[in-house]
């Protein structure tokens, strides 16, 4: 029997000195830019120098630890890194490269500062606002190589919350536009790059005037109205509604007719609103309900009829109230106990044609009344 142990040994020889031949050095890489410590922003271009005895399969780029995901396998390896990508702060980067035989070896690594604050659009100025038939709305040019757009915003409040859109253009020299309306709002510019990064203008406000009886009024810088005893005749206009800074309306002693305009109900700023001695006439308008910072109503010697309004509860700051001497009608709404009748300073409904039942709240005020229309 032949004995099979010197081809044994051969075949092992043979295959230990194929292991002992596999490629097992690792290949060399370097990051040539950018340098340790560097401040970088937007997008940065990571470049690096790898070699091998045999050959570089790929680099590939990691980012504190965890790969990216970006990889190279030609030369001269780079990669371009979009820090917009990640918050503003610092990061160390490494580029693991990969030989053909499946040997790798990571870079020294590199520290690099993300800040991209410094990578916003230049702002631009938005100039102050003309009226003329409509905002006439204008800002300075942005030069910016990477400009994409012009976005301009408006809302009715200065810190412009709630913001709408009104106009975009992605033409640099277009800076200029008309907005065709009536109404105080606040307007502010923001511009886009072409990574989506923004930057916004100083606010402005749109300011116009309404011409009253002769007289043009800002609607910005008016807040106080006191045409009291001015012999004034005909009905208030509905463009008084614009006026929402003001904060008292006074028009007593005059000689005023028609009905008092829904548009009253804008001025949500009003404390003291007097109109008595007038000859305004129909019914008071629920809109009166919108100006919950009332302190004083004054509505009394006109000839206003119908019911009041059950609207006013909500003038819960109200201290003083009154509706006599008109012609008021029908049951007096059960909300107007919601006013703490009792605290307030002064409070007048008599003098009117209102039905019983009385509210509780206002036996010891409803006075005098004509109830002959009543059931």
């Amino acid at each position: 029997m032949k004995k099979l142990y010197p081809l044994l040994s051969a075949l092992f020889l043979i295959y230990w000195g194929c292991e002992d031949g596999q490629d097992k050095t690792p290949p060399k890489v370097t990051i040539t830019s950018p340098q340790d410590g560097s401040n970088v922003y937007e997008i940065i271009t990571i470049t690096c120098m790898s070699s091998d005895n045999e050959s570089v399969e790929k680099v590939e780029l990691w980012l504190n630890g965890v790969t990216t995901e970006l990889t190279d396998n030609t030369e001269p390896f780079s990669f371009d890194w979009n820090t917009i990508l990640v918050d503003n702060g610092n990061y160390t980067i490494t580029i693991r490269s990969y030989d053909t035989s499946g040997n790798t070896t990571d870079s020294e690594p590199v520290v690099l500062t993300v800040d991209n604050t410094l990578s916003n659009p230049t702002p631009v100025e938005l100039y102050p606002i003309t009226y003329n038939d409509g905002f006439q709305i204008s800002w300075s040019q942005n030069n910016d190589d990477d400009f994409v757009s012009y976005k301009l915003f408006e809302s009715f409040s200065q810190d412009m919350s709630n913001q709408t859109l009104v106009y975009e253009t992605d033409d640099r020299t277009e800076t200029t536009y008309l907005v065709i309306i009536e109404v105080l709002k606040y307007y502010q510019i923001r511009i886009e790059d072409y990574l989506g990064l923004q930057t916004t203008s100083n606010i402005e406000v749109g300011d116009y005037e309404v011409e009253l009886w002769g007289e043009n009024y800002s609607v910005l810088n008016t807040t106080v109205l006191n045409l009291g005893g001015n012999q004034l005749t005909g009905s208030i206009p509905s463009e008084i509604g614009n006026l929402t800074n003001l904060t008292v309306l006074s028009f007593y002693g005059n000689q005023f007719t028609g009905s008092i305009p829904p548009e009253i109900g804008n001025l949500t700023n009003l404390t003291v609103l007097s109109f008595y001695g007038n000859e305004f006439t129909g019914s008071i308008p629920l809109e009166i309900g919108n100006l919950t910072n009332l302190t004083h109503l004054g509505l009394n010697s006109n000839k206003l009829s119908g019911s009041i309004p059950s609207e006013i509860e909500n003038l819960t700051n109200l201290i003083w109230l009154e509706l006599d001497d008109n012609q008021l009608t029908g049951e007096i709404p059960i909300e107007i106990c919601n006013l703490n009748i009792g605290e307030l300073n002064y409070f007048n409904i008599t003098n009117n044609q209102f039905c019983p039942p009385y509210p509780s709240c206002i036996q010891d005020y409803v006075g005098t009344q004509d109830t002959s229309g009543c059931d």
